[in-house]
């Protein structure tokens, strides 16, 4: 099992197509390290890179402190699973997983011992001698995943393993390789995907790439609590952090922003008083927001819901904002749709932004 670091690491291709800039990074033994960031962002790419299936165009990673830049893929201690199975049809599961020991000249023991634990780690052990096509989706993931485990790599990488799979079969898979994680906690993973449930629930650390770089690094909940810019604001939680405009009234441990109309709101970000006059976006998660008789921090109209069971979504037309801003209420609610509402958030739950960065992070 192994560490990693990435050391101004840059990807170019063709001398004048920049995709990645210097991009640094320290994982962890052990840790669950997940890519997530907008289509083209180069979390593939990075992940391709690690693996030596990408060249770097400059900087260095190693693993375990041995530098990996000119090595070869087959050489790198690496195992990754893709998104499509790439099983071999004409192989039986236990012929797909024996595949890499046997080209190695595994002693037929060590194979089959391989095998039989990585087995019984992910539940495959009834369908050793089923071909590829008599298993379900979710069933073929997880032989690609028993491959990479039976060659006993220093580092997993997965590039979006669960993105060709249904809702009910993403939510199970998931499911298994969390516990897969649990079951090897000395293991490194390196997790690529796009789906923000999958980041959260997986992850040790989070590592969001945007604008050819690292945006932020963090565990799931400081980068969903403290997100240092309103991009990862907006780009970590569903629905996306609600943002209106506002000027800084009032600084100190707390900071009152005024939202126009007589809407205010109060945040637990402190201000000097160099900030009195600051322009600044305020932050409001959807789930943070509660109807108020006292000063408003949002106000609109609704026009339009959604009714989920577990929570309502309200679609609010307001002047503060050319986009519906939305509020998610607990519980069932009825008869919203073209009602009027005031909504605040505690100041815990408020964020301030200047210039797209958190004042939590000048």
């Amino acid at each position: 099992m192994a560490n990693l670091k990435l050391v101004d690491v840059e990807k170019t291709y063709g001398g004048t197509v920049n995709v990645l800039n210097n991009v640094n990074l320290d994982i962890e033994q052990g840790e669950l390290i997940v890519f997530v960031g907008p289509s083209g962002c180069g979390k593939s790419t990075l992940l391709r890179m690690i693996a030596g299936l990408e060249s770097i165009t400059s900087g260095t990673l190693d693993i375990d402190g041995q530098r990996m830049n000119q090595v070869p893929p087959s050489q790198r201690g690496i195992a990754m699973v893709f998104q499509s199975y790439a099983l071999y049809p004409h192989m039986t599961v236990r012929e797909n997983m024996a595949f890499a020991l046997k080209l190695a000249k595994k002693p037929k023991e060590e194979i089959d011992a391989a095998i039989d634990r990585a087995a019984k780690v992910l539940q495959l052990d009834q369908y050793l001698d089923r071909l590829p096509k008599a298993l379900s989706g979710g069933q073929r993931q997880r032989v690609a995943i028993g491959r990479s485990i039976v060659r006993d790599p220093k580092v997993y990488l997965f590039d979006e393993p669960l993105s060709n799979l249904d809702a009910a079969l993403r939510v199970a898979t998931r499911i298994e390789i969390a516990k897969l994680k649990e079951a090897m906690p000395q293991s490194t993973m390196i997790y690529v995907t796009h789906d923000q449930v999958e980041a959260m629930t997986l992850a040790t650390r989070i590592v969001v790439l945007a604008n050819k770089g690292v945006a932020q690094v963090g565990t799931p909940l400081e980068l969903y609590e403290t997100p240092n810019s309103e991009f990862v604001a907006q780009f970590i939680g569903s629905p996306a952090m609600n943002l209106v405009p506002g000027e800084v009234i009032e600084t100190g441990a707390q900071t009152v922003v005024d939202l126009g109309d007589g809407r205010q709101v109060t945040s637990a970000v402190p201000t000097t008083e160099a900030d009195k006059g600051l322009k600044v976006n305020v932050g409001m998660r959807p789930e943070d927001l509660t109807a108020t008789d006292g000063t408003a921090a949002i106000t609109g109209s609704v026009n339009y819901t959604e009714e989920l069971g577990e929570v309502t979504l309200l679609y609010i037309d307001s002047p503060q904002s050319d986009e519906a801003l939305l509020a998610k209420l607990p519980g069932i609610h009825k008869g919203l749709r073209g009602s009027t509402v005031a909504l605040t958030a505690v100041p815990e739950k408020v964020h301030l932004f200047a210039n797209g960065t958190s004042l939590l992070y000048r």
